[in-house]
């Protein structure tokens, strides 16, 4: 029979597992619509396959360490958030355990729980400390443990799928010529984030089928317009 211990670390891991996919899935989608849009931009002004190669390279690299710099930074600053509202969680148990003790009556009193078996989780909550602290943060102020971990980690797995997602559009561009290296990408790339929007259906919230075409439709409008710039550009310059 499992133990509440082992449930609770089983949770976790599934929490941590659906963080890390959330950073790997907002990555990738974010490097290959972007790359997108801009190899598709630069392919309609120009034939050359060289050109079309060294923007989509430098953009992909630009956008990538632009990107893990802002989920390292942006996560660093989350938590550090969380931890100052920690301290001072634990510093007004500490200093006003019965005000703190009320409210969790007051919070659990909203969810419906009255008289004995009210009394009952309070008492059984504020008789540990951790779990009391841990109540106040989830309960009142509505922050989780696992919405802020390792700041690098995150950066190092949105940079790195944004890589990933960025060489998606180039590659037909390795092996083809221009002209039909376009469409081979946008076929490609529709397929990607369709599959990558039925994921991330499937570790956050969602109908799987509805978040594909979704995020297949944002691919195709970047696309769209990209091409439409460099036909522009390519007509003008």
């Amino acid at each position: 029979m499992a133990t509440h211990e082992h449930i609770l670390g089983a949770e976790e891991a599934h929490d941590g597992f659906g963080a890390k996919m959330r950073e790997f899935i907002l990555g990738g989608q974010d490097g290959l619509v972007n790359v997108l849009g801009i190899v598709l931009g630069v392919a309609a002004a120009t034939a050359s396959t060289r050109i079309v190669l060294i923007s989509g390279l430098a953009a992909t690299f630009a956008e990538s360490i632009s990107m893990g710099a802002v989920a390292y930074t942006s996560t660093k600053a989350a938590k550090e958030y969380y931890l100052s509202l920690k301290r001072r969680e634990r510093f007004e148990l500490k200093q006003k355990p019965s005000e703190e003790r009320r409210e969790v009556k007051d919070i659990y009193y909203h969810k419906g729980f009255r008289g004995q078996l009210l009394n009952q989780i309070v008492n059984k909550i504020t008789s540990s400390k951790r779990v009391w602290l841990d109540t106040m943060l989830a309960e009142e102020l509505h922050v989780f443990p696992e919405d802020y971990h390792d700041p690098m980690k995150s950066g190092v797995i949105v940079g790195v799928s944004s890589i990933i997602g960025s060489l998606i559009p180039l590659m037909p561009f390795f092996f083809m010529p221009v002209g039909v290296s376009v469409w081979w990408s946008l076929l490609i790339c529709t397929l990607s984030l369709f599959v990558l929007g039925a994921i991330k259906a499937k570790v956050t919230v969602g109908t799987w089928w509805k978040s594909g075409l979704e995020l297949a439709a944002i691919g195709m409008a970047a696309a769209i317009t990209g091409y439409a710039v460099g036909m522009v550009l390519g007509v003008t310059v």
